[in-house]
């Protein structure tokens, strides 16, 4: 489940409350902790906690009492131009090489 899909599932409206915490997504839909999507007014559902629950001694024993309904799924972005400019330092690199053979020549 992408993190766009995630965020239709907020507990509001009679919707369903899932929350991803470290790339699983729960349902908390039926806890009375989580009602219309809000847990006591810290957290969200809808979104990915993981970060929010880090410090959380008690996290994994809560959090895995409720059932796992998938996992999240994380976009990997390669950065912008790197392969181009991995191949312009390549060419550049081979043009001087080049250079200095013709020159030592």
């Amino acid at each position: 489940m992408t993190r766009s899909e995630l965020a239709r599932f907020d507990g509001r409206e009679g919707r369903r409350a899932y929350a991803a915490v470290n790339g699983k997504i729960y349902d908390f839909t039926d806890s009375p902790r989580w009602k219309d999507g809000d847990h006591e007014k810290q957290h969200r559902a809808g979104c990915d906690l993981s970060k929010d629950l880090e410090g959380a001694p008690h996290i994994r024993a809560v959090i895995e009492r409720f059932p796992v309904v998938g996992a999240l799924e994380e976009k990997i972005v390669a950065p912008a131009g790197k392969g181009a400019k991995t191949l312009a330092v390549g060419v550049i690199v081979l043009i001087l090489i080049v250079i200095l053979f013709l020159i030592m020549r």
